[in-house]
């Protein structure tokens, strides 16, 4: 297992040291666009998004960018490619943090003043390096490779580290699966730095959510990673969505109820495809961090969902609720299914 990371304060969120997990997205909209900004962080809040990242190609977007952090109820982190001088205007337009890649930002910057004032705010860097833009001396040295992303990674944090910079976390991403596991596990073994994972490009739904499942389970289940985006062509609310998902499928953290059923066949006597999108949404809203199960027949009934608090169970025409495995009730599937979901309301009102 990784020995600890060393703990970050990104806004009022904690990160490595043993904190838990968190889960980021970034946003969509063009900065010119306040309101729908705002709006869309809420909702990715809501679902429990806890780091907010916005790109900030442009100054003439810095007063936008500003106003949007100002009522952003998470902190924001600035995304800054080509143009380093963004990066103080940034953090005095409010953020709690810049990322930047190393492979687009110029290596004959003085970041010396620029540290500072990371210092004086208290704002977290991230050296964001991506396999897709990786400096010309790595790729040299390395082509394409994990050695590449982790010899990129490294130099610069020995040039933080030799401005006596520790306020940061990095992130070693391509859009290949094994190159990105292999990065990290490299990386991790000789830094006590806190990881941000992801998979870079990972691509729509479902194959995006696929590859990433692939790479940062892995990761996660390794102890590697303080904090991750599950990057997909998809709204941001998909990707807090999916990053919950994976972190409860590890029993790392959970938010809402996890569901999970049994493979249909023959023997199933209910129409779960039918019925299943139709419970997602009333079940995914309640504040219940535990297992919901449905199973199909006697064979996958109560006994083969004992994990599960509670579920039900169809054979021969007739539903049973059961409770770590014991059946509690038993009657016709409609009304079961109406007093699975009346018990979990109940359940989400008084979890004792």
């Amino acid at each position: 297992m990784r020995p600890l990371t060393r703990l970050l304060r990104v806004g009022g969120v904690e990160l490595g040291a043993g904190r838990p997990v968190r889960v980021q997205t970034m946003g969509n909209l063009p900065l010119t666009e306040v309101g729908a900004n705002i709006a869309q962080i809420e909702r990715c809040a809501a679902l429990g998004c806890e780091i907010f990242r916005l790109a900030l190609p442009d100054d003439f977007l810095l007063p936008f960018f500003g106003e949007i952090i100002a009522h952003s109820p998470l902190p924001v982190i600035a995304d800054i490619h080509f143009h380093p001088s963004l990066l103080r205007k940034a953090l005095e337009a409010g953020a709690a943090g810049a990322r930047i890649n190393p492979g687009n930002v110029g290596s004959s910057t003085d970041w010396s003043e620029t540290v500072r004032l990371f210092e004086d705010l208290g704002a977290v860097m991230r050296i964001g390096v991506n396999g897709g833009s990786l400096n010309k001396e790595a790729l040299k040295l390395h082509g394409h490779t994990a050695e590449a992303l982790v010899a990129s990674a490294q130099e610069w944090s020995n040039r933080l580290y030799d401005l006596g910079f520790y306020r940061f976390k990095v992130s070693l991403k391509s859009s290949d699966v094994r190159t990105t596991v292999q990065a990290y596990r490299l990386f991790s073994k000789v830094s006590d730095i806190p990881l941000h994972i992801g998979l870079t490009e990972a691509g729509p739904l479902p194959e995006g959510l696929i590859k990433s499942s692939a790479a940062l389970g892995t990761l996660l289940l390794e102890g590697i990673g303080d904090t991750l985006r599950i990057s997909l062509t998809a709204p941001p609310e998909e990707e807090v969505k999916a990053a919950w998902e994976l972190l409860s499928s590890l029993n790392l953290r959970r938010r809402w109820p996890e569901v999970i059923s049994c493979p249909l066949c023959a023997r199933s006597s209910y129409p779960f495809t039918e019925l299943l999108p139709k419970l997602l949404p009333r079940i995914k809203s309640l504040s219940l961090p535990i297992k919901v199960a449905f199973m199909g027949c006697e064979v996958n009934g109560p006994g083969e969902a004992r994990e599960a608090e509670i579920g039900l169970a169809f054979s021969k025409g007739k539903a049973f609720l059961f409770r770590k495995g014991e059946i509690v009730e038993r009657g016709d599937p409609e009304p079961m299914v109406e007093r699975l979901l009346q018990v979990l309301e109940e359940m989400a009102r008084d979890p004792s």
